[in-house]
């Protein structure tokens, strides 16, 4: 008897220690706790037909981009993160909207393709900056796309670079679950027609995905919704075998009305998809890369810099040419 309530004992003594190493919880769910989402004010389309009133492809471009639910995107360009991403949110809770914000600051960004090459100075300088923007963001609703492209972009790294990078993922989502309870993050998986299901669950995995609410795909790309969903599918079915767990995950398809034509850098032909929207075959469609904003220095954007809004794109990608 003696030696059952010492076991008894032993078993409550230890069960603070317990929780304390599970993984924190999210209070609630950030689309329950907000009324639709939050369409920035201050767009780079918005900016462009605020300017433009004149201009004959303001109409359209008013109408069908500048006022749609997009998300914003942070890095070095941001100022005081912390300051930057508590002011967005901030705004977005007092019209009692979701935000949507992505997180593109992580060293040695785009190492590969080149295009939108930069972020953090070092991968302490990276810890730093991810932990303010969470602590900006705090206990209000908000969803994060955390640093698109990063899991896709391995072609050139080595392996020590590589095990680098998931560590910065790793430690950004161990952020967000401290700081930013009614947070969702979901961590970038590229698209379907960058790594293979296996091979993009494997990452997932290795960067903390178990942490992350979920994942993103197709940020910046053109492939179809239904590509995606057969995508986002698979990489589950990965998931599940291997490491026993899925997630769910959202689509960017602020540009995919007409699906891709093989090119990522702005191909000709292209046409806005669906608005920001929950379900539609996915947790949730969002538009995550404003429509009419440059992939950079080449196709129809030749002469442009990445982020640059390029009217005349915005406008044919309103009609589909």
């Amino acid at each position: 008897m003696r030696r059952r309530l010492l076991a008894l004992v032993a078993a409550l003594s230890s069960l603070p220690l317990a929780l304390a190493a599970a993984p924190p919880a999210h209070a609630a769910d950030p689309t329950t706790m907000t009324n639709g989402f939050y369409a920035d004010p201050d767009s780079s389309a918005k900016r462009w037909v605020a300017t433009n009133p004149g201009d004959g492809r303001t109409p359209a471009i008013n109408a069908s981009i500048a006022n749609t639910p997009t998300a914003r995107w942070f890095g070095s360009w941001s100022g005081t993160i912390g300051t930057a991403a508590g002011a967005y949110v901030g705004a977005a809770d007092a019209r009692d909207k979701l935000p949507v914000l992505v997180a593109y600051n992580i060293y040695n960004r785009d190492y590969c393709g080149g295009h939108s090459a930069g972020g953090a100075s070092s991968p302490a300088a990276y810890a730093n900056w991810i932990a303010q923007f969470a602590g900006g963001i705090a206990a209000r609703p908000a969803v994060v796309v955390l640093e698109p492209d990063s899991l896709g972009d391995y072609g050139c790294m080595t392996q020590a670079q590589i095990d680098e990078r998931e560590s910065m993922l790793t430690g950004a989502l161990t952020e967000f679950n401290r700081q930013a309870p009614n947070t969702w993050v979901y961590l970038d998986a590229g698209n379907p027609a960058w790594a293979s299901a296996a091979t993009m669950a494997g990452r997932l995995h290795e960067a903390g995905l178990r942490q992350a609410h979920g994942f993103s795909l197709n940020v910046s790309n053109y492939l179809t919704t239904a590509e995606n969903t057969a995508y986002g599918n698979a990489v589950n079915r990965e998931l599940s075998a291997r490491y026993g767990y899925t997630k769910p995950f959202v689509v960017d398809t602020s540009r995919n009305g007409n699906g891709s034509n093989g090119q990522w850098c702005n191909p000709s032909g292209r046409r806005i998809g669906t608005p920001s929207q929950l379900g539609g075959g996915a947790e949730m469609l969002l538009w995550i890369k404003v429509p009419g904003e440059s992939d950079g220095n080449c196709g129809v954007g030749t002469g442009s810099s990445a982020g640059q809004f390029l009217p005349e794109v915005a406008y044919k990608m309103v009609y589909g040419y």
